[in-house]
């Protein structure tokens, strides 16, 4: 009998990946039950969803640190997801796992970001009843929010690296194992996250002159290079050369590489997210988020009839104003609030 395209894939892994890989003809079962595609591994139909889907397209319109750049060359949510993807794939190629599911995991990892970057998800942490995370946001955007509330009915394997992506706080080799991604590939991309963030947003703070070469801790030039393709590389081939996957289920790099990324990601927590000239744009769209929360809340058929009538109403109505916040661009966000508070001329026809 001839194998499909599909099949022919799912064997060649078998043969070339590392027996620690996520298989993609052993992947869990979906949210619903479907026939599977006669191309593509299920992981690679997992990707095409994410790339295809609406909140993917919005992470053009999101801000990465610096709120609406006159520049072309900042980066948006949807670069920073890009360039995670793509040192994933490096990664996963590497070490011989699976890199469809590496990209899958990555192009997805964020699409429940607020608008405006570190300021707009602050913002929600402190209206949202019980917080907020955005990669809860981003496991509800692929689960229910996309195509209407019926999900874009991921793998169990991606659904798992999307919500457990997340670095969080403390040093970046210690967090418990029961913590981590259940595959090897969500481990790749927790790292490729923090290495694609701390590096661009650098790059994008010495463009804007927040920050000057000189300005960088020398221990840390010393350790990674003084260049963005000289550190990512260094970071890259640290966690290539420190993850012995027949000895340990970890992704790891060495202590000195770790210790001076995480000096060099406090570094741009103190010099550049926080900088005033900075942060003083963050306070504004802080307490736009908030006008407008405090705005929906006030009135909930209001909400419904005007500004979300498609809303899923699978929740409360909280979750249904979190979720239409959460989805917004920084534009349609601004273009919004001054729509609703800022007075418009009187003319007549």
């Amino acid at each position: 009998m001839n194998q499909t395209p599909r099949q022919k894939a799912e064997a060649r892994e078998v043969v070339a990946l590392s027996p620690l890989a996520a298989f993609s003809r052993d992947h869990g079962p979906r949210e619903r039950p479907e026939q599977p595609c006669p191309v593509r591994t299920a992981f690679q139909v997992d990707c095409h969803r994410i790339v295809h889907s609406k909140a993917f397209r919005r992470l053009k319109g999101k801000t990465q640190v610096f709120l609406w750049p006159e520049g072309d060359h900042y980066r948006t949510r949807l670069t920073h997801c890009l360039e995670v993807s793509q040192i994933g794939r490096t990664l996963a190629r590497t070490l011989d796992l699976n890199e469809d599911l590496a990209e899958a995991i990555a192009l997805g990892h964020d699409l429940g970001h607020t608008p405006f970057g570190h300021a707009g998800e602050e913002a929600m942490q402190r209206l949202v009843k019980g917080g907020f995370r955005h990669e809860k946001q981003s496991l509800r955007v692929v689960s229910r929010l996309e195509n209407d509330g019926r999900g874009l009915n991921l793998t169990p394997e991606v659904r798992d690296g999307i919500l457990r992506h997340s670095k969080g706080a403390g040093p970046l080799l210690t967090q418990a194992a029961d913590a981590l991604p259940s595959t090897l590939e969500g481990q790749v991309v927790r790292l490729a996250d923090v290495v694609a963030y701390v590096n661009h947003d650098l790059d994008d703070a010495l463009r804007a002159r927040v920050i000057a070469p000189s300005d960088l801790p020398t221990g840390v030039v010393d350790i990674l290079g003084s260049s963005h393709s000289e550190r990512i590389t260094r970071l890259v081939l640290s966690i290539a050369g420190e993850t012995n996957l027949e000895e340990t289920k970890r992704i790891r790099m060495s202590a000195e590489v770790a210790e001076a990324l995480e000096v060099l990601r406090v570094f741009l927590y103190k010099n550049v997210y926080y900088d005033q000239r900075v942060h003083a744009e963050f306070h504004k769209a802080s307490a736009l988020l908030e006008r407008l929360f405090a705005h929906f809340h006030r009135d909930p058929d209001q909400f419904y009839d005007i500004y979300w009538p498609s809303a899923l109403r699978d929740g409360t109505f909280e979750d249904d104003v979190r979720d239409f916040v959460a989805g917004m661009t920084d534009a349609f966000a601004l273009n919004l609030y001054e729509k609703i508070f800022t007075p418009r001329r009187w003319y007549v026809v």
